[in-house]
């Protein structure tokens, strides 16, 4: 009997384990499938995609991949920083910090934000990135749709904190919601409630709300009649709405000792221009108008519109430039081709690379890190399929082709003379700032730093070159 008791007693030991290692797995698979294929460091051509993935760095990234010195080889001046500034801001104890974070796409910014918002958490502050582009359709957004979004975000941030919410103002939201909307909305909250077996209590209650935000962005995306609800709900009684949020961030805010919650919106930054207008220019009040930090990514090509003055009356406005690698009279900035090759170095053993292949790829790119990392992919690839140890000259040039015939393909003949002046003569006072912005949102002319200068995308300048124009 006592030898049966004690494999008895093992037996549960060992099955106790093996849930534990199980629970572990499934843990760490989630893990994984949420946040991507783990990153790791590329010692051959086969690591080479997923050393250079386009996503941003998370958190957990920076220690390993993260290159620290990037702002003087931006700005000119090691000292200036949008990114310091804003995380200055987020700390500062005014009701209102609405900042725009403007810069091109592919240049770091949302590697960033994320790096400032593990700063921000460091610092005992609650920070939420909301990702447009998979919350909403970028092709059909307005103001309203941030609206609601924030809501959502602030009630993860309560939850996630153990914020105890007043029954009340939880209540409040779900009738926001229910009130002269389809019926079944109250049905399915009611019953996410029940489900947690509090349904009078504050867990239950914020469960329930935040299990209907699932179904609220999955019409805000797909369901174009449930939308307009929705949207019009926001519209007409916006200053309702805000104050619910004001509220919750107050109650956010005394369970951190007074530190504020911050949001922050991504990928607004890739939303056409009269787009962007529509979410921004006849709304910067009532967006700018919250009682806790909102950062919101915006296209850099608009700070050249005369709308945009305006905007800079609500937002405090910050510009991330690209990386410089020449300088306004077009020769090698070393400086900046070295800060890129330690980011490279970052992530690949530098001899995958051919000799001369490397530099190649960062000259062709012009500073824009999300164009590297796609031509470096692309020559990986064939390399791959060659059989071969490295990326050779010839994979480097392919790749720099399929990305110079994509923008070459923005542009048409009676543009040409706009480029090859700005490249000529003029990188710094533009008078056609409408053609000017085109080019900014098409990628074919970038904006540097210091002096805030401009120059045609070099393999633009490849293509004028190979046709005999320069």
């Amino acid at each position: 009997m006592l030898i049966l008791n004690i494999l008895a007693t093992i037996g549960t030991i060992l099955a106790v384990l093996l849930l534990g290692l199980l629970v572990a797995a499934i843990m760490l698979l989630h893990s994984d499938l949420k946040g991507g294929i783990l990153m790791k460091y590329a010692n051959q051509i086969s690591e080479i995609i997923n050393a250079f993935s386009p996503a941003p760095l998370r958190s957990e990234q920076m220690v390993e991949f993260y290159c620290e010195d990037t702002m003087e080889y931006r700005t000119s001046d090691k000292y200036n920083s949008p990114i310091e500034d804003i995380f200055d801001i987020c700390q500062n104890s005014e009701e209102c910090s609405a900042c725009l974070l403007l810069g091109h796409r592919g240049c770091g910014k949302s590697t960033e934000l994320n790096r400032m918002s593990q700063k921000l958490v460091a610092e005992g502050y609650s920070v939420k990135i909301i990702h447009c582009s998979t919350d909403l359709d970028l092709f059909n957004i307005v103001h309203s749709d941030l609206f609601i979004l924030l809501g959502e975000a602030l009630l993860e941030i309560a939850q996630e904190a153990g914020c105890e919410i007043e029954n009340e103002l939880l209540k409040n939201i779900q009738s926001f919601w229910e009130e002269g909307t389809e019926i079944r909305m109250a049905q399915e909250t009611a019953s996410a409630s029940i489900e947690t077996g509090v349904s009078v209590e504050t867990k239950g209650i914020l469960a329930g709300i935040l299990n209907l935000y699932t179904k609220i962005k999955a019409d805000l995306k797909y369901n174009e009649e449930i939308r307009k609800e929705y949207r019009r709900k926001i519209s007409i009684r916006s200053s309702e709405w805000i104050g619910i949020l004001g509220k919750v961030a107050e109650e956010i805010a005394k369970k951190a000792e007074g530190k504020r919650p911050i949001v922050i919106f991504e990928d607004l930054d890739k939303l056409n221009p009269e787009d962007a207008w529509t979410v921004f220019y006849n709304y910067a009040a009532i967006l700018s108008g919250m009682r806790f930090p909102v950062i919101y990514t915006f296209p850099i090509g608009l700070s050249y519109d005369t709308r945009f003055s305006a905007m800079e009356s609500y937002f405090i406005t910050k510009t991330l430039p690209m990386i410089k690698i020449e300088t306004i009279d077009n020769q090698p900035f070393q400086e900046g081709i070295d800060i890129i090759r330690e980011i490279v170095e970052k992530r690949a053993d530098l001899s995958l690379f051919e000799t001369g292949v490397l530099e190649m790829l960062i000259q062709y790119t012009g500073g824009s890190l999300r164009d590297l990392f796609h031509v470096i992919n692309t020559s990986a690839n064939r390399a791959k399929r060659r059989n071969s140890a490295v990326i050779s000259m010839e994979d480097a040039e392919r790749a720099l082709e399929e990305v110079k015939t994509s923008l070459t393909r923005r542009i048409e003949e009676k543009d040409y003379d706009f480029l090859l002046k700005i490249y000529h003569e003029n990188k710094e006072r533009i008078e056609n700032k409408e053609m000017l912005l085109k080019m900014l949102q098409a990628s074919v002319v970038l904006e540097y730093n210091g002096k805030r200068w401009h120059n045609v995308h070099p393999l633009v300048m490849k293509f004028f070159k190979e046709q005999g124009m320069v």
